[in-house]
C-alpha cells in the first residue's frame, strides 16, 4: 500500500516561513513526478510547485520567488520551503505523486493534507 505522509504545516505570521515535507512509503519501484498542491476554502485545488517527469520544476506564478521545491536524498521525499508567507497562502497543502510504479501496479496518490495558516 502506497502512502504519502505530509508534515510541517502550522500557523505563522505574514512574512514568516514554513517547510513542508512529504515522504512516499510502501513498495515503490519508481515515481514519475511529485509535487505540492493547495486548496483554500471555497476554491479549487491548485498547483503550487512540482517536479516534472523530466526533472524540471513548475511553480504557480503566485509563489515564484518565495517557495522552493526540493528533493531529499531519498527520491521518494519532497520538500516545500515557503518564505515570505502571505495570508492568501492559507490553505490545506497536499502532496501528490504521479505514475507511482509499485508492487500493486501504477497509480497516482495524494497525501492527507496539512493545514497552513498565515495570519496578517
Amino acid at each position: 500500500q502506497v502512502q504519502l505522509v505530509e508534515s510541517g504545516g502550522g500557523l505563522v505570521q505574514a512574512g514568516g516561513s514554513l517547510r513542508l515535507s512529504c515522504a512516499a512509503s510502501g513498495s515503490i519501484f519508481s515515481i514519475n513526478a511529485m509535487g505540492w498542491y493547495r486548496q483554500a476554502p471555497g476554491k479549487q485545488r491548485e498547483l503550487v510547485a512540482r517536479f516534472t517527469s523530466g526533472g524540471s520544476t513548475d511553480y504557480a506564478d503566485s509563489v515564484k520567488g518565495r517557495f522552493t521545491i526540493s528533493r531529499g536524498n531519498a527520491k521518494n521525499t519532497v520538500y516545500l520551503q515557503m518564505n515570505s508567507l502571505k495570508p492568501e497562502d492559507t490553505a490545506v497543502y497536499y502532496c501528490n505523486a504521479l505514475g507511482v510504479v509499485g508492487r500493486q501496479g501504477i497509480g497516482d496518490y495524494w497525501g492527507q493534507g496539512t493545514q497552513v495558516t498565515v495570519s496578517s
